[in-house]
């Protein structure tokens, strides 16, 4: 059963983690995230779950035959759009008609209705929209909703100190609901002109200081600006969730195992940090043999699995 623990064993462990203090924010940062990914990897003997985007699927049929078509392949897991994406009920419905997990929601919205947009107006949208994606993610059992936070746009209205603050003051409002319904906030730094230290990001993370809220990191994405495995490193527990793309300074973004990444290397940075849980792939788009391809190149690299 790829769902997890139930909803109970959950926030009781969960209480136990926080009563642990500032230390326990820390463990958290996995742990928290055990909803939806603990059990289908002990079944399949892995610690690392292989989900993608459901926007990459290029296919006809509905969201049900896609999702079995996924899973025929196989992925464990598919994160949707919200507020934009695939009616939820029907996914949701898919979801347990076919055994494919939905552990992961997208904001939609994050780029153009931003949570660093110098008018309050947009950000109070940006905050809507994010409460529902929330709502979206414990409706379809997804266990994080991931927000790029902001975008440095501008040298005087939208700085990088003010992309920091505002998206902090933004976040802090959205959490509650997060606290409440049982779903992380994955933050992801996208080439959005945004904390491009991993030491600069750890810091935002700890700033932000809930335990409702930690790093979805792309391996791909960092490759630009160093080693994805020490990022792994620097963000630690911080991590809650792992996007999967390769990235090489001719080709830019390529077919995962064809870029500049160091995937042995990042292997071993995950296997340090004992990192049990979700790894969705973000990139081609296709059908059944573009979607086997990328399953199988996740296996290959990613899981280190050379068969």
């Amino acid at each position: 059963m790829v769902h997890g623990i139930t909803r109970r064993g959950f926030v009781g462990g969960l209480g136990a983690v926080l009563a642990a203090g500032a230390a326990g924010r820390v463990a958290l940062g996995q742990a928290a995230d055990a909803a939806g990914r603990g059990s289908a990897a002990a079944e399949g003997g892995r610690t690392i779950l292989k989900c993608l985007k459901y926007t990459m699927v290029k296919a006809e049929g509905s969201i049900e035959d896609h999702f079995r078509m996924l899973r025929e392949v196989g992925f464990d897991g598919v994160e949707l759009d919200s507020p934009s994406g695939p009616d939820k009920a029907a996914a949701l419905a898919a979801s347990k008609a076919t055994g494919l997990a939905i552990p992961g929601i997208i904001d939609s919205t994050h780029w153009s209705v931003r949570h660093s947009d110098p008018d309050p107006a947009v950000r109070a949208q940006a905050l809507e929209d994010l409460k529902t994606a929330l709502r979206e993610a414990k409706m379809v059992g997804a266990s994080t909703v991931l927000l790029v936070p902001g975008k440095v746009a501008d040298a005087r209205n939208e700085t990088h100190d003010q992309v920091w603050e505002r998206s902090i003051e933004q976040i802090h409002m959205a959490a509650p609901l997060a606290a409440e319904l049982g779903v992380r906030i994955g933050i992801e730094n996208v080439w959005n002109g945004f904390c491009y230290d991993p030491a600069d990001f750890a810091r935002y993370i700890d700033a932000i200081g809930s335990p409702w809220v930690g790093a979805y990191f792309d391996i791909g994405n960092h490759v630009k600006y160093g080693l994805p495995q020490d990022w792994i490193k620097t963000l630690g527990t911080r991590i809650v969730k792992l996007d999967v793309k390769d990235w090489g300074k001719e080709k830019e973004f390529g077919k995962i195992g064809e870029g500049d990444v160091d995937w042995p290397a990042v292997r071993s940075a995950l296997a340090e940090l004992r990192y049990v849980g979700w790894a969705s792939a973000e990139v081609e788009s296709g059908g059944r043999e573009v979607m086997r391809e990328i399953s199988q190149r996740m296996d290959r690299y990613l899981l280190g699995d050379a068969g």
